[in-house]
């Protein structure tokens, strides 16, 4: 039978309705390929990475606290002052066959790249806003790419934290300055608030100092400890009394994962 051609135009736009139904269908899926975004790296810290110990993340000691050289320093478009500590990206070089390798890699934000409004944002200023870029440990540029590259172009789309054991809160300051430090997060990775209750007071919000330091001014010496952090993703996660009472300055405990 043959096809009028007043019914070629109504076929031509249902095929094409039922292509992107199922485009849509297979998007939904866990393409692979979904999700990604175009930034640029570059790489700091020496062969070893122990120049990209400390950081404005506040994580101090990053091979002691398991963050290992798998680590970046984001640029102002991505640190969003400080929440976006602990996040996981997933990078891989793009369209530099001369210089990327193939592999991927997942990192875990730890540092700022600050802007350096003196160069150019495309000559040296990598990290001037609004540009998104990665500043790599020299370890995990290298698995992506070649030394003498100095700057590549990379996709990066942010993955969940896989971190080995309990999220761990340290306890820094003094007496009506409690300042907690918490590192290795799942999940999510960055915390967007903690809330803090001692075994003789309700729960208290803490603020936060910087990076993942979180503050409380109350008086809780003496007092075991929970913390109620919620991640940025909205999931919440309770650690009742994860901390006993007879904690003290400087001290390291680990709690539940998410």
């Amino acid at each position: 039978m043959a096809i009028s051609k007043m019914a070629l135009p109504t076929l031509a736009f249902l095929f094409f309705s039922l292509f992107s139904i199922c485009s849509s269908f297979h998007g939904s899926n866990g393409d692979d390929n979904s999700g990604w975004q175009i930034a640029h790296a570059t790489f700091y810290g020496g062969a070893d990475a122990t120049g990209t110990m400390g950081g404005a993340c506040g994580y101090g000691n990053l091979y002691s606290q398991g963050y290992g050289t798998s680590t970046a320093a984001l640029s102002t478009a991505l640190f969003n002052n400080g929440l976006s500590c602990g996040a996981c990206y997933e990078l891989r070089c793009n369209d530099d066959p001369q210089w990327c390798s193939s592999r991927i890699i997942t990192v875990t934000a730890t540092n700022f790249c600050p802007p350096n409004y003196a160069q150019a944002s495309d000559n040296g200023g990598w990290c001037n806003p609004p540009r998104t870029h990665f500043d790599l440990a020299e370890p995990a540029f290298l698995q992506i790419a070649q030394y003498r590259a100095g700057i590549v172009p990379v996709l990066y789309r942010r993955v969940s934290c896989e971190k080995k054991g309990g999220i761990r809160f340290t306890i820094n300051g003094h007496s009506y300055f409690n300042l907690v430090l918490i590192t290795n997060v799942g999940g999510a990775g960055d915390i967007r608030s903690v809330s803090i209750k001692g075994s003789r007071t309700g729960w208290l919000p803490m603020s936060r100092n910087w990076g993942q330091n979180w503050q409380s001014n109350s008086y809780l010496n003496g007092q075991s400890l929970s913390f109620r952090l919620v991640a940025s993703d909205g999931r919440t996660i309770t650690n009742n009394n994860v901390v006993p009472a007879g904690w003290q300055f400087g001290q390291t405990f680990e709690g539940e994962q998410f």
